[in-house]
């Protein structure tokens, strides 16, 4: 299924993909309704394009500095050792669960932006949790967890949110491709303004610094850690689908680790954007530009699982956040 099946009419007029440097020849069109052939950001581009060429809206492009981290120095192995492994001449790594395993970053940060590459369980994966995280030591978190699945099941991705310890928000998307086909970037935003995330670079989540409606906000430093676990109990059609153990070990890889932030040193000064020129703090990032604020609509109105933001049985009475996360 592609990203885009319901394009207005004005895309006839367009026979290629638009990409971030141009265009890409090799990137047709299909029919006047679906476009073929196209990476979901090209068709996102394409689509987005066409509407602000109707609207004369210019395009702005994010884009960030991130430095390439080396990730056996600058991680460490929180359990399982034996069931850590390091690849690709020590620049990846892989977990293997038949228990749990699990790496967390030697450094904390606050505020900026960190990323990863990461390759998930192929095949019968149902019950598996392949987490992706920033945590405080006071339970702060920002969270991808990737639910496995029965094979041919699309994967979930579900993200939650922890601030002042409190928990809650989760939000679980259908992912628009096979993430254990291949790797795929995995990132966070963090400013004073909103946490973003992002697959792809393709926005799929924002929680805005709502501190004014009484809304606590993650301000602390936070380690990345990254694990893979059984919750069988929950993950797979709410703990339905159970571990295969016929079908172990279940291997998940992680690369290209990427951090360009404000390295915690025990002092809330060395990372505030009243003493220092940090570009995360910069005007381009405290709002979503319009062309991540059309990906990011487009995600929520097509891949949605679950919102806690629409769960009326759960939170009658909606978080003061839901109306406010621009």
């Amino acid at each position: 299924m592609h990203f885009l099946q319901t394009l207005s009419a004005p895309t006839i007029f367009f026979s290629q993909c638009i990409g971030s440097k141009g265009i890409a020849s090799s990137c047709k069109m299909g029919s006047l309704s679906i476009i073929h052939g196209c990476s979901m950001r090209q068709e996102l581009l394409l689509s987005y394009t066409v509407i602000s060429l109707l609207l004369a809206v210019v395009l702005t492009f994010y884009a960030t500095s991130a430095v390439a981290v080396d990730i056996k120095n600058q991680t460490y192995i929180t359990f399982s050792q034996d069931h850590v492994r390091m690849l690709d001449a020590e620049e990846a790594i892989q977990l293997t669960l038949d228990s749990a395993s699990g790496f967390a970053s030697s450094k904390k940060f606050l505020y900026g932006s960190v990323s990863m590459e990461i390759k998930l369980i192929a095949g019968d994966s149902a019950g598996t949790v392949t987490a992706y995280y920033l945590s405080s030591e006071i339970n702060d978190e920002f969270d991808f967890e990737f639910l496995g699945n029965v094979s041919g099941q699309p994967y979930l991705l579900q993200t939650n949110v922890y601030s002042n310890g409190t928990s809650g928000r989760e939000h679980r998307i259908r992912l628009w491709f096979d993430p254990a086909a291949d790797y795929h970037t995995y990132s966070f935003l963090w400013n004073n303004y909103h946490a973003v995330f992002f697959v792809d670079s393709i926005p799929i989540r924002i929680f805005a610094n709502n501190q004014a409606l009484g809304v606590p906000y993650v301000s602390r430093p936070m380690r990345l850690y990254v694990s893979i676990w059984n919750g069988d109990y929950w993950a797979t059609r709410f703990g339905k689908d159970k571990i295969n153990w016929n079908h172990a070990p279940f291997v998940a890889s992680f690369r290209n680790f990427k951090v360009d932030a404000c390295i915690w040193k025990g002092q809330d000064s060395e990372c505030s954007a009243s003493t220092s020129n940090l570009w995360w703090e910069q005007e381009a990032h405290q709002t979503l530009s319009s062309e991540q604020a059309f990906m990011l609509s487009i995600v929520q109105n097509n891949y949605t699982d679950y919102d806690y933001c629409k769960d009326v049985k759960r939170y009658p009475t909606l978080p003061a956040e839901c109306n406010h996360q621009f």
